[in-house]
């Protein structure tokens, strides 16, 4: 699953998000996976900024997170993804979990 941002009535997806997406198919190979830019719902929070794609909210199911805890599953997560973090990402929701057996 693959949710763009319109703007104009076009669909894109940003260069941040797609170098997100790129990073979470290349370690995990997700059966799903949803990289959503929120940033939108943040104007004027801390972080936002008028660029756009500093909010981010992920979804993602893989066989690698089987047997892992929330937490193995959210850092293994942010592991792949510390450049973002470190950089233009300022916030990220996540939701990663194993498929159901």
């Amino acid at each position: 699953m693959r949710r763009m941002n319109v703007i104009a009535g076009r669909q894109y997806m940003g260069q941040v998000a797609e170098r997100i997406e790129r990073k979470l198919r290349m370690a995990f190979q997700p059966e799903s996976l949803a990289v959503i830019d929120e940033t939108n719902q943040h104007h004027g929070h801390a972080g936002w900024r008028e660029s756009g794609e500093t909010h981010f909210r992920v979804e993602i199911v893989a066989g690698a997170f089987a047997g892992k805890s929330r937490v193995e599953r959210q850092r293994a997560v942010y592991q792949v993804l510390a450049e973002e973090l470190a950089g233009p990402v300022h916030a990220l929701a996540l939701t990663a979990n194993a498929p159901e057996a």
